[in-house]
This record gives structure tokens, C-alpha cells and sequence, in this order.
């Protein structure tokens, strides 16, 4: 049974940060790929960032790409997205995902996940 806990969301100021966790368990690792998504009130689920188990290579969404970064801890079973320079914007719930063996061109849609945690808020005030 797969299974995906976040944790590590909460309120911060503008220009903090914060560092989510997901622990993932179930998985043939090095066959994933582990995304970050979120949603906004209101707004549709959108593509944050992503990484490969196997190799460790990273894909960002241009809006977070030079303040996210996604990390994996093999022995833990666990990735990590660093979010600093939080703005406003940034507020939303994030979930973390995983899908088996995805292209480069399928890795930024929400549809390819097969696997979601339950989400973690996210406020960042101004």
C-alpha cells in the first residue's frame, strides 16, 4: 500500500521560509518520480516541482525556480522541498505525488500522479 505524509506547512511572513516533508512508503523508489503540487483558493491544482528518485534530477515551475528546491533523502524514504523567499503568492495547499516512470514532457501534469498525500497549508502573509 503506497502511501504519502506530508508535513512542515504553516504560517510565515513574507520573505521567510519553510521546509515541507513527504515520506513516502510502498514504492519501487527508484522507479518514481516525486512531485510537489499546490492549489490556491479558488484556483486550479498547479505543477511545483518534481524529482527522480534514481537520479536525483530536479524540475521547477519558472514561478519558484531559484527559491524552491526539491531534495531526497534515499535512506529516509523522503523528499524535501525548501521554500524560501515566500511570497503571498505562494499560499496555498501543497501535496506532494508520485508516478511511475513519466517523461520530461508528462512530469508538470497533476493528471500522471497516480499516488497523492493529504496536503499541507501553506499562508504566507504579507
Amino acid at each position: 500500500q503506497v502511501q504519502l505524509v506530508e508535513s512542515g506547512g504553516g504560517l510565515v511572513q513574507a520573505g521567510g521560509s519553510l521546509r515541507l516533508s513527504c515520506a513516502a512508503s510502498g514504492l519501487t523508489f527508484s522507479a518514481y518520480t516525486m512531485g510537489w503540487f499546490r492549489q490556491a483558493p479558488g484556483k486550479e491544482r498547479e505543477f511545483v516541482a518534481a524529482i527522480r528518485w534514481s537520479t536525483g534530477n530536479t524540475y521547477y515551475a519558472d514561478s519558484v525556480k531559484g527559491r524552491f528546491t526539491n531534495s531526497r533523502d534515499n535512506a529516509k524514504n523522503t523528499v524535501y522541498l525548501q521554500m524560501n523567499s515566500l511570497k503571498p503568492e505562494d499560499t496555498a495547499v501543497y501535496y506532494c505525488a508520485a508516478v511511475f516512470r513519466v517523461g520530461a514532457q508528462e512530469i508538470r501534469r497533476s493528471y500522471e500522479y497516480g499516488y497523492w498525500g493529504q496536503g499541507t497549508q501553506v499562508t504566507v502573509s504579507s
